[in-house]
């Protein structure tokens, strides 16, 4: 079996808006540190503040092109092809997004996800409650969010299904993009739905697993190793060796995006142990299929 780690062909794979944002944002908070400019200073020069600079080095914002000049003449970036080059960059990073038709209901704190679940070259996570989104069938996804939007018309949760399965297309492209899951066995036995949604869940789930590109994994119950009382968890890595891993912690109301290394290094420490010590991905089917004859 290959490493499901393993970003093949780098050089090929292009990055995409949410990337190209984190790379010009790089790109500039770089050349300001080595000239030792202030935030505060870069951000007087744009006529904004010390945070719109922290959002833009930050990858959080898009980029206005007179802005993104009036820095590199402060950094002093005189050379026309650099310069150029940069701002061709910047421009393309403001490029919308295909959830723009989802917006009205997409929170702020998960807009920036969806971005880079599209860029990334693998994605990592752990899920203890609900079979992983990009996993999901069209009904069990519906029953998931009935469950959690109880007072929703039928036709927003119809809008939101939509776009789950919109999500799902990134699995189309097995070159570009790679998922890996650690599941934890109690949401396989969770019936949202009920009994025949989730029996074409665990199906769906068997077929999916099947694809090279694409790794499961089940903690069972008796798992007593380093699962024990830890949520949800998503690692996004990205093809471009200038961009650090991003860990994705979603919560009840928001979310939490770790970039620093200190903070990042726990829990890619914490996705090898569960990968090493759950039972390998060969073992996936036949813990499916026992599931489903309890069903």
């Amino acid at each position: 079996m290959s490493d499901p780690t393993d970003i093949p062909d780098r050089d090929s794979l292009q990055p995409g808006p949410t990337a190209l944002r984190i790379l010009v944002g790089t790109q500039l908070r770089r050349l300001r540190e080595s000239r030792k400019i202030s935030r505060e200073k870069a951000g007087y020069t744009i006529r904004g503040s010390h945070s719109k600079i922290s959002r833009m080095e930050g990858g959080r914002s898009s980029f206005k092109l007179r802005d993104v000049a009036d820095l590199l003449t402060l950094y002093g970036v005189a050379d026309d092809t650099e310069r150029q080059a940069l701002l061709v960059l910047a421009e393309q990073a403001n490029a919308p997004g295909w959830w723009q038709d989802y917006r009205d209901m997409i929170p702020d704190w998960f807009e920036a996800y969806l971005g880079l679940e599209q860029d990334a070259a693998l994605i990592r996570t752990h899920e203890i409650q609900f079979v992983p989104g990009l996993l999901q069938t069209e009904d069990y996804a519906r029953a998931v969010f009935v469950q959690g939007h109880k007072d929703e018309p039928a036709e927003l949760i119809e809008h939101r299904v939509e776009m789950r399965m919109r999500r799902q297309r990134i699995l189309s492209e097995p070159a570009s993009h790679k998922l890996w899951v650690v599941l934890d066995e109690a949401a396989l036995h969770r019936r949202v739905g009920g009994g025949t949604v989730m029996r074409d869940q665990l199906r769906h789930l068997l077929e999916q697993a099947e694809l090279p590109h694409v790794t499961v994994q089940v903690v069972p119950f008796t798992f007593e190793g380093v699962a024990g009382g830890v949520g949800p968890v998503t690692i996004l890595r990205f093809a471009q060796a200038e961009l650090d891993d991003v860990v994705y912690l979603e919560h009840l109301a928001g979310a939490q995006y770790l970039t620093k290394e200190s903070e990042v290094r726990p829990y890619q420490h914490l996705m090898n142990e569960l990968s090493v010590q759950a039972p390998p991905p060969s073992a996936t089917p036949e813990i499916l299929r026992q599931i489903m004859a309890t069903m």
